[in-house]
Parts: structure tokens; C-alpha cells; sequence
């Protein structure tokens, strides 16, 4: 391995391999090969973004001698396999949240990684965002005081380019899993470990169609509405919807203390922090867009130059708490997370 210029191979060739190629090529990490079951699909991004070689079977990408690490940006039912076998491969990864469908097939795919001493990260792009940083800075200082309540909201008007997105089977759920998931990680990267979890959710569009006149009827979750319990004892809403219209901008959080309040993209812009009577301030934040801050900092991981992250950890526990979320809104109870 090149501690200078790693080589990466990217699995995948959807729309978030956009995000993970641009981001590593900026970085600075060479991207020399491309998966995709679908030949076209990865010569058309690999002309875009100069890469050399394409493979339709990722097993022939994972053989490459002059691959460093890969990025797996498969659909979430190809995560376990694909994975235990990057693992076997000697590669080390970055996974696309969420890590897996279910607490089990996480904890196989963690299994497998450190039976083959493979280092395994779990991508959760929303910790790179600027202001994220900044509110933690915030937090650390004790200017917002004490906290008494979290609010945070994910929503989008729903995936319309495939239709496994929406068969519970192949996702391992529904909003939760997609987007929710970003919303629970974040949660737990700012305020800790999320004990129990008070859920319901609905269907609330009962068939959609997709952008190539695909009618789809969805057997998982649209819509989410979720209090948590931390191990701190504050208590967090989360809202999550995949029938938002205008859709939400990436996230939404307010963050509220005895004294002051800050909120993250929200009409008052990407950090406000507010201390009463219309007083509103919006402390700077660092450089660096978030596909640039998230792969610098995965390749210095790669490199030893940074600590891992214990996102593999994360990426199971985040599972496990939507999977608590799932237990709470059949049971119409409070459910511990496991």
C-alpha cells in the first residue's frame, strides 16, 4: 500500500458512487477500478471520473493486486456478501450506511472482518458536515448549558429510480433504514449512547411510481416519528419521512439548553445559536466540503495517521436502534435498544 496516493476500488456505480468518487479524487486517493452489475452503467462513470478499469463481477475487482481499499455502494442486500468477501480478500472497506438489514447480519459481517484482521469502516457522511463539528465544539465549551431536549428530522420525497428501496425484505425496513439511519448515527456521535426507544410509523403513500412508469406498492415504512432515551437521560424527537415533497436539507436539528439553543440548517442558516430575546449569532465553520472532509479523513484512517473511528460499532448500533424503532411501533411501547 502507497501511503502516499492509495489506490481505491469502487463498488457500485449508483448515484452515491458520485459522491464517493468525487470526494476520494479530491482527497487525493487514485480510484483505478469500478464495479457494476450492469457493464454501461459503469463505463459511462468510469469516462466521467477517468477510471481506468470496470469489472461486472466484484469478485474480479477484490483479485486486483493494485487495489488498496474499496468502497462497497452496493444496494443494502448485497452489503453482507459482498463485504465477507472483501474481507476475505484482505481489503480494508468503507461500507455505505446502513452497515447491513439487521443487527445479525452486521454483527456476521464484523465477525468476518476481524476474523481476517480487515479494518471495516461504516460511511455516515453526515458527522463530516461543518457544522456538526462546530456544534460539538459548542457542546464541549458548556455554551448552551445543560441540555433539555434534541429535535432532528430527516426527510426526502422518497427514492423513485429502483424499486427494492421499497420491498421491506431486501432493505430491512423502510425510511428508517434509508435515511433515518443518518439521523439515528448522528444522534449517538453528538449525545451518546440511545437506550430505549418510543416509535410509530405509517404508510402514508400506498403506491408510487417510479421515473421509468414503474408502479410500486411498498410493503415498509414511509413515515417515523420516534422519541429517544439517552444513557445521559435526555430525550431526543425524531422525525422521519420518505414522502416529503420539498424534502428536508440533509437534516434538521435543534439543539436545546438552559442557556442558549443552536439549530442546524434550518431558515436561520447552517449553525444559529440563539441565547433569547432574539439574540442569534452563526459561529464560523471549518473549511472543507463534506465529501472532501469525510474521505480525507477515511484515508488517513487507511494511512494510520488517525485512529479508527469505531464506525463499524456504530454502524450495528444504529441498526439496532431503528430495529427498536420497528419493536416499539408493533408493541406500542417503550422498547429497550439492544
Amino acid at each position: 500500500m502507497n501511503p502516499q496516493r492509495l489506490r481505491i476500488g469502487v463498488l457500485g456505480a449508483g448515484s452515491i458512487s458520485d459522491y464517493h468518487i468525487g470526494g476520494l479524487q479530491a482527497a487525493g486517493a487514485e480510484v483505478v477500478a469500478l464495479f457494476s452489475r450492469t457493464e454501461a452503467k459503469a463505463r459511462v462513470q468510469a469516462d466521467r471520473y477517468g477510471i481506468a478499469t470496470v469489472f461486472t463481477d466484484y469478485r474480479a475487482l477484490l483479485a486486483r493486486d493494485d487495489v488498496d481499499a474499496v468502497i462497497i455502494a452496493t444496494p443494502d442486500f448485497t452489503h453482507e456478501e459482498i463485504a465477507v468477501a472483501t474481507a476475505a480478500a484482505g481489503k480494508p472497506m468503507l461500507l455505505q450506511k446502513p452497515m447491513a438489514r439487521t443487527g445479525t447480519e452486521c454483527r456476521r459481517i464484523i465477525a468476518a472482518t476481524q476474523a481476517a484482521g480487515v479494518p471495516l469502516y461504516v460511511g455516515f457522511m453526515h458527522r463530516y458536515f461543518g457544522e456538526i463539528e462546530a456544534l460539538q465544539r459548542l457542546l464541549v465549551a458548556g455554551t448552551l448549558g445543560r441540555l433539555t431536549m434534541v429535535q432532528q428530522r430527516n426527510a426526502t420525497r422518497g427514492a423513485n429510480w429502483a424499486d427494492w428501496f421499497y420491498r421491506k425484505d431486501l432493505v430491512g425496513g423502510g425510511a428508517v433504514m434509508q435515511i433515518g439511519i443518518h439521523g439515528i448515527d448522528l444522534l449517538r456521535h453528538v449525545f451518546g449512547e440511545i437506550v430505549a426507544v418510543k416509535a410509530t410509523t405509517a404508510i402514508t403513500v400506498p403506491q408510487r411510481t417510479l421515473t421509468d412508469g414503474r408502479v410500486v406498492v411498498p410493503d415498509n415504512e414511509d413515515l417515523a416519528l420516534a422519541t429517544y432515551r439517552f444513557a445521559s437521560g435526555l430525550l431526543a424527537a425524531h422525525a422521519v419521512s420518505y414522502s416529503e415533497v420539498a424534502g428536508t436539507d440533509r437534516f434538521r436539528m435543534e439543539v436545546y439548553g438552559e442557556q442558549g439553543t443552536a439549530w442546524l440548517r434550518t431558515e436561520r442558516g447552517l449553525l444559529a445559536v440563539g441565547y433569547g430575546g432574539g439574540n442569534w449569532t452563526s459561529p464560523a465553520l471549518p473549511p472543507g466540503n463534506v465529501g472532501y472532509r469525510q474521505h480525507c479523513h477515511w484515508l488517513a484512517m487507511l494511512r494510520g495517521e488517525a485512529p479508527h473511528d469505531g464506525s463499524d460499532a456504530a454502524g450495528l448500533a444504529s441498526v439496532q436502534v431503528a430495529e427498536a424503532i420497528y419493536r416499539s411501533a408493533a408493541a406500542d411501547a417503550w422498547e429497550p435498544v439492544a
